[in-house]
């Protein structure tokens, strides 16, 4: 795999992502009840915005760096805008945390988190980056096996799934993630997100989902431009098993921002499936 998140760390897609992560967090640890919190794919969990590698793309530059100067955030987004300034202690935005990082700042005491990560190299920066959080363990090895290995039968559990999608299989491994996670925990909450390229391969991977997994889901896109070149990332979406009440409208305010702010001609929606 040739994937480096650290060339896209903070683009349009990262803020869909993380302000939703973030969100739905807080929902979850409005309960009392401890919350047990795992990602598949957890990469380095802090990047260098500094580094030749998000310089070159430039992509960071056209998202997280436009929503730190933004001035009137909707309330959705503010709390990505306040984790981020507080990496960065208020200065110039030259580091960008990672979902594992994200989660970890925001444990409350008896809430955990694993982070996996296949690739080792990969692997140890995430260690070292969690090194100073005590609730939040990692391991190397496939996050699809590892977590449904580690998730309980029962109680409060957020899971996220955010592969490359550079492996030939991985939209049929989330799809069948979402299901298997749900029938061992039918509460769990499950975030999946994929790139928006093309409908072909959109569809197909909600009408997979929807087959493997009895219940309904809630959809957000967020197209940057329209649908008309297949080779490009030209959105990203957000698709959520057993999302909490009230999740639907942050997760719209969202996906609005990003695509009337850092888009072009874009679309964003919200709706429900299954």
């Amino acid at each position: 795999m040739n994937y480096r998140h650290a060339f896209h760390a903070g683009n349009f897609a990262d803020i869909v992502k993380h302000a939703a992560l973030l969100d739905l967090l807080a929902r979850l640890q409005a309960a009392p009840e401890p919350l047990a919190v795992f990602d598949t794919h957890g990469g380095r969990g802090l990047y260098d915005l500094s580094g030749d590698e998000a310089q070159r793309s430039g992509e960071a530059r056209a998202g997280i760096e436009r929503l730190m100067t933004s001035g009137d955030l909707p309330p959705a987004l503010q709390p990505l805008q306040a984790a981020v300034s507080k990496l960065n202690a208020g200065g110039e935005t030259t580091l960008y945390p990672g979902s594992p990082l994200l989660v970890a700042g925001a444990l409350r005491k008896g809430d955990t988190y694993l982070g996996c990560e296949l690739r080792p190299q990969e692997h140890s920066a995430l260690s070292e980056t969690l090194a100073g959080w005590p609730a939040a363990k990692t391991a190397c090895a496939d996050g699809y096996v590892e977590v449904q290995k580690r998730l309980p039968k029962e109680g409060a559990v957020l899971v996220l799934i955010d592969p490359p999608f550079e492996k030939s299989d991985d939209y049929e491994r989330c799809a069948a993630a979402v299901a298997a996670m749900t029938r061992k925990n039918p509460t769990a909450v499950v975030m999946v997100w994929l790139p928006v390229k093309d409908l072909e391969t959109f569809d197909a991977f909600l009408r997979e989902t929807e087959d493997a997994y009895d219940g309904r889901l809630l959809v957000g896109e967020a197209r940057m431009r329209p649908l008309t070149d297949p080779m490009k990332m030209n959105g990203c979406a957000l698709v959520v098993a057993n999302a909490p009440a009230g999740f639907e409208a942050p997760l719209g305010e969202i996906c609005r921002w990003v695509v009337e702010t850092l888009g072009e001609n874009g679309k964003a929606e919200v709706w429900t499936a299954g």
